[in-house]
């Protein structure tokens, strides 16, 4: 059986597609380096977009920096998108950390533990 994909799915897509590439070769903050983009989710009206990304282990105060750079370069990353992109209007942009990939390091962590004291 096929898969339905709705518009914003396939919006979705290829909005994470092009800000790869944007965050990878065009944006010049430092800040924004060795991000990575785990998820686009688009609104059925096309009018906002929530970009979840993840980083390599950080410190809180890293992290901040990194949010806050890219809530700086939301704007260029738009007007880039606009560029891009055949669409009438352009989300606006949303940046949420993703901590599901901590979590699921934690956890491995765990489990590790785990299972080196049951072996003892």
């Amino acid at each position: 059986m096929a898969k339905h994909f709705t518009r914003s799915d396939r919006v979705a897509e290829q909005i994470q597609r092009e800000l790869a590439d944007l965050l990878q070769f065009e944006v010049k903050d430092p800040r924004v380096q060795h991000v990575t983009l785990t998820e686009v989710e688009v609104t059925g009206d096309l009018s906002h977009a929530k970009i979840y990304y993840s980083a390599p282990q950080q410190s809180a105060d890293a992290l901040n920096d990194l949010q806050s750079g890219l809530t700086k370069s939301a704007g260029f990353l738009r007007s880039q998108l606009s560029k891009r992109l055949m669409l009438r209007t352009v989300p606006q942009l949303h940046f949420v950390y993703d901590v599901s990939i901590d979590r699921g390091m934690q956890i491995s962590q765990l489990i590790d533990q785990a299972l080196d004291h049951s072996s003892e």
